[in-house]
């Protein structure tokens, strides 16, 4: 489980595809930070698990669900991913819980400056309309953020210089793709609710 707060732009040393499959090398800025076999890294928004280290970089095998689901499928050796630790007992959540399950890819219709930072508005499809609520939480390439400005299959985000500066954001331009992550507790309310006008 994630917060949504990048810790760190990565940059993507090699990615083999491996038949259906892919292996990913990314070179992290966790400093020294010790990390474990087997951890949980949300990279650009997609929960992997770290299954090497060598010397300032991590190790992920990517499965084909992951490279169907993600924009991940489509990096190449140079580009920059948002990198976040998973969260541990006791740490501030200072964003929302993010659990790096990307529902789809969203495109970006806009990004443009407002006052001293961006509004930045994202086109989905239309089954995950419903979860588009103003005011309520999403993840844009692992980056939580409030929504607001919602129509039927789109919505704006405002970033603040902070988050633009230390994400990709910075990088973003009209048409590009982004994971997009549906706030958890909205799917679980939206599921009871329709498991409950379906008993009657």
């Amino acid at each position: 489980m994630f917060s949504g707060i990048i810790e760190s732009l990565g940059r993507v040393e090699t990615f083999e595809r491996r038949g259906e499959d892919a292996r990913l090398v990314v070179r992290h800025g966790f400093g020294d930070a010790a990390l474990s076999l087997g951890e949980s890294i949300c990279t650009s928004g997609a929960c992997l698990t770290a299954v090497a280290f060598p010397p300032g970089t991590f190790v992920a095998d990517l499965s084909a669900e992951t490279l169907r689901r993600t924009t991940l499928g489509a990096l190449a050796p140079g580009d920059v991913v948002n990198l976040e630790r998973s969260l541990r007992l006791g740490d501030r959540l200072s964003g929302h819980f993010v659990f790096g399950h990307v529902d789809g890819v969203a495109r970006v219709e806009s990004l443009e400056p407002c006052g001293a930072g961006y509004t930045l508005r994202v086109t989905t499809d239309t089954p995950l309309a419903p979860y588009l609520v103003d005011k309520g939480s999403i993840a844009l390439d692992g980056i939580s953020l409030t929504m607001c400005e919602v129509r039927d299959s789109s919505f704006a985000v405002a970033v603040i210089p902070h988050t633009f500066e230390v994400t990709t954001l910075s990088r973003r331009s009209v048409g590009d793709p982004v994971n997009l992550e549906i706030d958890m507790l909205a799917r679980y309310a939206r599921r009871a609710l329709e498991f409950a006008a379906a008993k009657g």
